[in-house]
């Protein structure tokens, strides 16, 4: 193993190291702490939201900051190498998306949430809601995407799947991204409103962007 070898793989622990504490602080705040804050007493709440929330929301922005920052290295690593497929264009491409999301949506919205900067609350807490909810919706085909691409189509213990490289099947899988993200900046939660709805919705996008890059 030569150094270029050795750091790119030390790159790829670190990405995976940090993407678990980032999604593993975006399933707490929609499964865990969402559902308790509906239940939960008002001076409870209160006290969660002024006490626990920073922090929490601490460990999940710089989580994603250098997951997203350790992912671009190893995609760069990926074209020089010219092993770019479609499955890693369409994870990376959610992956991306979910960064911006945190930093420009979830993050300012939370931080009038818990009163660390001046807003309406009433109106930033449903806008971080929707953005969150659209990175757990991205989670799972993001998370499809990136190990597909070195397991089922060119990687080292052989391709299992041919993957299309057709124009269509890009412009489509971008648009239907494109798409699920503007909804997220204009649109409305639908069915990501629960927990149930959002992981099958997550799931279900996982299917279509499968389909889309494989059979197309």
């Amino acid at each position: 193993m030569d150094f270029h070898d050795l750091g790119m793989f030390l790159f790829r622990w670190l990405h995976v190291l940090f993407g678990i504490v980032w999604i593993g602080m975006l399933y707490y705040f929609n499964f865990v702490q969402g559902e308790y804050f509906k239940e939960a007493e008002a001076d409870a709440k209160a006290d969660a939201v002024k006490k626990l929330a920073p922090r929490a929301l601490w460990w999940f922005r710089w989580g994603a900051m250098f997951t997203f920052l350790t992912g671009a290295v190893l995609t760069l690593g990926l074209i020089k190498a010219q092993n770019v497929d479609l499955y890693i264009v369409f994870g990376a491409t959610m992956g991306t998306l979910m960064f911006l999301n945190v930093w420009l949506i979830i993050w300012p919205a939370q931080k009038i949430v818990c009163g660390l900067a001046e807003g309406d609350a009433a109106a930033a807490a449903p806008k971080a809601l929707l953005a969150s909810r659209t990175n757990v919706l991205f989670s799972a085909p993001m998370l499809f995407g990136m190990i597909a691409s070195p397991h089922l189509h060119g990687g080292k213990g052989g391709a299992l799947l041919a993957t299309n490289y057709s124009g269509t099947a890009l412009c489509l899988a971008l648009l239907v991204i494109a798409a699920l993200e503007a909804n997220a900046i204009f649109g409305k939660i639908g069915p990501m409103q629960t927990v149930k709805g959002v992981i099958h919705c997550s799931l279900a996008l996982t299917v279509v962007m499968f389909a889309i890059v494989s059979f197309l």
